[in-house]
Formats: structure tokens, sequence, C-alpha cells
């Protein structure tokens, strides 16, 4: 890629490179050397993050995470694992994720608020943490920059070690799952070990997602789901096509798909990825899944799935499986760490065949750095 008017690109943009290999493919795999940082952090400030965690749970309070864009699905994995937390302690709260303009115009009264916001400066975010403040509640924040503007709303502030420099982030997502399993009390030397080895494992089958990738083909959308977690990953993913290949993509709930947007879809102009890697679904998950790729296939839609071997087995013969095994050590992070990586490799690929940069998520175009100003610059509101 050529751009031959580079006046306005200054430092506050990643780096505009005119082939591959792209930052956010170093990003990818500089992500293994995360773990021991942040797993193994045992910092005043995040021993304090998390006993305000589980003095609100205890309590009975709420226990919201909140984000925008990728640190919003970074909140709904940080929820997940905080609840489960809660589970093995014996507790029945749930944590909760929102949407950070959602928790800023409509905040729960008291307990723990945690904000993740890689840069620091997303003001929808720094707006949630002012009203939970407001309204008595605790406010902790998972960031790589630890003198943003997000940070001045923040009592607690977790800092990762290393600064996501393509704007397709995806060191930033890991990140603040790792972020939030050390809150979960996630530590140690085997859980460190766990987690390298679910990320490089996963880097090791660049390979096999980008022959995913490749069945995707080149359709003008593509539509990707899952359910619980896995829809986390799913919005993951759609978010990471769209900013990094500019292909439309929408990520629906795995049953809200049956209901009505398969009209949508066509076999010349869809293609769907299916996303099953949360350990602690059954068999009326995997049976759910099949028929959706069943109807898929019966469609013609060309359909990927990333899931164990076990049910990639039960799936139409068109299907084209990645295999992704559920580690038996630590399964819930270890499946999350992988289904991370593995959507963003598969990113990658589809990045590759699109022949796209995506760094600057389009922002190397006057118009999109022109609408990129009106969401991020405005400040009445």
């Amino acid at each position: 890629m050529t751009v031959d008017d580079r006046d306005w690109l200054t430092d506050d943009f990643p780096e505009l490179r005119d082939a591959p290999p792209w930052v956010m493919e170093e990003m990818i795999f500089a992500q293994p050397k995360l773990v021991a940082p942040i797993l193994g952090a045992d910092r005043t400030e995040v021993t304090r993050l998390r006993d305000a965690v589980r003095e609100g749970a205890t309590a009975g309070e709420p226990v919201v995470v909140t984000g925008c864009g990728t640190s919003e699905h970074a909140a709904v994995v940080v929820a997940e694992l905080l609840t489960d937390s809660f589970h093995q302690e014996g507790l029945t709260v749930r944590a909760e994720a929102r949407q950070a303009l959602d928790a800023a115009l409509d905040p729960r009264a008291g307990g723990i608020y945690i904000a993740i916001s890689h840069d620091g400066g997303t003001r929808a975010t720094k707006l949630a943490l002012e009203a939970a403040r407001e309204r008595g509640a605790t406010t902790g924040l998972i960031t790589a920059c630890a003198d943003s503007s997000c940070a001045s709303g923040a009592d607690l502030v977790f800092v990762t070690p290393v600064h996501d420099d393509s704007w397709c982030h995806t060191l930033a997502y890991v990140s603040a799952i790792l972020a939030g399993a050390r809150i979960c009390g996630i530590a140690g030397d085997e859980a460190m070990d766990a987690a390298v080895s679910a990320i490089e494992s996963t880097l090791g089958r660049r390979a096999d997602l980008a022959a995913a990738a490749a069945h995707l083909g080149r359709s003008g959308r593509i539509v990707t789901a899952g359910l619980g977690i896995d829809q986390a990953n799913a919005s993951e993913l759609a978010l990471k096509i769209a900013e990094g290949a500019r292909i439309p993509t929408t990520a629906y709930h795995l049953e809200t798909l049956l209901h009505g947007h398969l009209a949508g879809c066509d076999a010349a102009a869809t293609s769907l990825v299916l996303l099953a890697l949360d350990p602690r679904q059954g068999a009326r998950r995997d049976r759910r899944l099949a028929l959706v790729a069943e109807a898929a296939w019966t469609i013609g839609i060309p359909t990927v799935a990333l899931a164990p071997s076990s049910l990639l087995a039960t799936l139409p013969s068109g299907v084209h499986g990645a295999a992704l095994e559920p580690s038996p050590v630590g399964p819930l992070l270890s499946s999350l760490l992988q289904s991370a990586v593995a959507v963003q490799l598969l990113t990658l690929g589809v990045v590759e065949l699109a022949g796209t940069d995506p760094d600057l998520i389009r922002r190397e175009e006057r118009a999109y750095r022109e609408a990129a100003r009106l969401g991020d610059e405005t400040p009445d509101w």
C-alpha cells in the first residue's frame, strides 16, 4: 500500500508501513511475554483492587466491568472470570459487564467499577468512572497508560506492561484478560505456564487459521456467532475483521442467528464463523451449533468453526474446522486465551487476503480521519 500525502501522519498514529509484516502481526506474536509481568504482578494497587472486588462481591454489592470496543469485549470476559472466581468461593453474586456509555448514563449505586481502556483516553469510559464514583463506587482501571485521562477517575489503576502499537488492537485484548485473571487471584508458576502454553500453542496454528481464512473467501460480508464467552470473542472477531480487513462483519448470539437473520445471508455474499471454545458448555450447546452449521450449509454459506475436534466431527463435511483442544490446566483462562489468539490469527489471514493495512484502521484515508475526529475529539457530550 502506498500513501502519497503523509502530512497528517504525526507521532500519535501507528507506524504506517507500505507492506507486511504489519505492526498488528508483531503485537500478536509478542503476547507470550505479557504473562509473567501480569500474572506475576504483586504490586500494592493490584492487591488493593483484588481486595476491593472481593469485598464488594462478599457484601452483595454491584461488581461492574466496563469499556468500549475491544475493551468492551474484554470487559465481558473479565466479568465472566470474576463470576467464575466468586462461584468457586461459594458466592452467588455475578459480575456485570456494561458498555461504557450505558454505565455512564445509568450507573449502579455503590460497589466496585472496573474500567478497561488500553490507551486510557476513551471519553465514555472516563464518564463511566466519574458517574460510578459519584454514586459511591470504588473505581478501578486496567490500562497501559498510567497518566491517561481515565486514570483521573480511578481510585486503583492496574497498569499493564506493553503498549499495543497497532490500532487494530490484539495485545491490548489479551493484556486485559490476563489482568482480569490476576484480579481473580490467578497467579503462580502453574497458572503462568498454562497461560503461556495456551498462547504459544495457538500461535503455532497460524497456518491452520490462515487456511480457515481462505475458506471464507472474499465475501462481501462475514457473520460471526457464539454464545456466552464465545459470543464476546465472536464480537471481537467481528470488530477485528471490520477494522483490519474493512469487510462488513456482524456478530450474533448463536441462537439469535437462527431467528430470522439467516434470511439476510446468502452463499454469494456471506461467510460464517462459529466459535465454541468455552469448556463449560455441554452437549446442548454442541448440538445447537451443529444445527446452525447445517442450516448455513443448506443455504450454501461458506462456514468456518473454531471448536474442539470432538465437536468438529459432528459438523457437515463442508464446514472448515480449526481444532483447538481445551487445556486440562486452568481450563477457563486457557480456553479464553486460545480463543482470543485464534480470533487474531484468523483476522490476520483475512487481512492478508484483503491486502489491507490493519494498523491505522483506515485512517490513512481523509474521510475516515475526519469521521474518527468526530467520535474521538468532540468534547461537548
